[in-house]
């Protein structure tokens, strides 16, 4: 509500004993330990958080759990093959030799996303373009035909990843990027991902707890984040399912039915007695954020205002604030300072000490503008761009300087 103001085949559950393997869980730079944590809730073992990335090994129960209820993964890959190869053809003749009938189907679709660092391979075009030769020209031989490239919507996704002579190739099992949720119904001009936002909250350190207030909401990115954490409802309920490891020869249907249900008997299962709200001067982008909302379901748990940030309140009691205001891509630089100054005398006069405000920006020269010292800054990348995530402490009379 708005308020006006100013195919896979069944397998056996029983397992003697699971097969385990490791895995790569790809993610934004800064949240890596929150994935991290994500993922040993998950039951995974041999935690390591590396650059954008997350180390790990677990087995298929495993691998299901992360994409369906990790929300600050962006991809679970698996690595299938590793071999050294100091020129093309040794690249050809490596990827030749795997035994791509077990892990393509010919009549799908597949495509290849390649990375490439040292001085042996400097294109990772041509790269990728020599790996799909090979597994087109193994299953031509075996079949007389090939399957077809698909760069937008493959059957199968595989990673190239080579570092100097060294290649690892990773099959990708969430298929199209975990940011895309399928709650969204209408977006603003610059709506936050989705990853980022859920990693934003979590490193706030909200816990379900307190309120939650995004005074500059958009098409509520963070509402519905936040919303779907107090809820305990999976990262990916609303992707329909939609995930490349459904099309594998070894998806075991049974095993994904049962972590699906056992995560979604959670749902509701947290006492949330605290308030979720958001505000936007925008009441265009504020009805996307509605339509999102009611898409799924969670319009009942969420406040939307209309109106000034500088006008609304937030919640009574302790609030936890976490918002994404413009950072200048689309707003004169003056303007910028002026609304950043608003920001700060809004935290200082209208918010006070029972509130925790987090906020967002690329732009460095305007966040002086707020003119508090936060007692917390975070390196983050808002896609290109280099954020910084802050944390400021509020408290009555003058602010005290950490």
């Amino acid at each position: 509500m708005i308020i006006q103001k100013a195919g896979g085949r069944t397998m056996p559950t029983e397992e003697k004993k699971r097969e385990t393997f490791k895995m790569i869980a790809k993610t934004m730079f800064g949240l890596e330990e929150i994935l991290a944590d994500e993922l040993r809730q998950c039951g995974a073992t041999e935690v390591e958080p590396i650059t954008r990335a997350v180390a790990f090994e677990g087995d298929m129960r495993v691998l299901y759990r992360a994409n369906y209820t990790c929300r600050t993964a962006l991809a679970i890959l698996k690595p299938f093959a590793e071999f050294e190869a100091n020129d093309d053809q040794e690249l050809y003749d490596n990827v030749y030799k795997i035994k791509w009938e077990k892990i393509i189907d010919v009549d799908g679709t597949f495509m290849i996303d390649s990375t490439t660092s040292g001085e042996y391979f400097t294109h990772s075009y041509y790269a990728a373009l020599k790996t799909k030769d090979a597994i087109v020209d193994r299953l031509r031989r075996n079949f007389g035909h090939r399957p077809n490239i698909d760069t937008e919507n493959a059957d199968f996704k595989i990673n190239l990843h080579i570092a100097d002579n060294k290649v690892t190739l990773l099959l990708n099992s969430s298929g199209d990027s975990l940011h895309k949720r399928g709650y969204r119904q209408g977006v603003g001009v610059a709506p936050i991902n989705e990853v980022l936002a859920a990693g934003m909250i979590k490193l706030s350190g909200w816990k379900c707890d307190t309120n939650f207030y995004d005074p500059m909401c958009g098409s509520g990115t963070l509402l519905i984040e936040a919303a779907m954490m107090a809820n305990h409802i999976p990262a990916q309920y609303y992707r329909h399912e939609n995930f490349a490891f459904k099309r594998w020869r070894d998806f075991n249907i049974a095993e994904w039915k049962s972590v699906k249900e056992q995560e979604d008997k959670k749902i509701g299962s947290i006492d949330f007695d605290c308030e979720i709200w958001g505000n936007d001067i925008d009441i265009d982008v504020l009805q996307q954020a509605e339509a999102n909302l009611r898409y799924a379901k969670l319009h009942k748990d969420v406040m939307l205002y209309h109106g000034s940030f500088e006008e609304q309140e937030p919640p009574e009691g302790k609030t936890i604030v976490v918002t994404n205001p413009p950072y200048g891509e689309r707003i004169k630089v003056e303007d910028l300072n002026e609304l950043y100054t608003k920001l700060g005398d809004t935290f200082k006069n209208l918010y006070g000490e029972r509130c925790e405000v987090w906020l967002i920006t690329s732009d460095f020269e305007a966040m002086k503008h707020i003119g508090l010292h936060p007692s917390k800054k975070i390196q983050l990348y808002n896609g290109s761009l280099d954020c910084r995530l802050l944390k400021f402490e509020l408290y009555s009379g003058r602010y005290k300087v950490q």
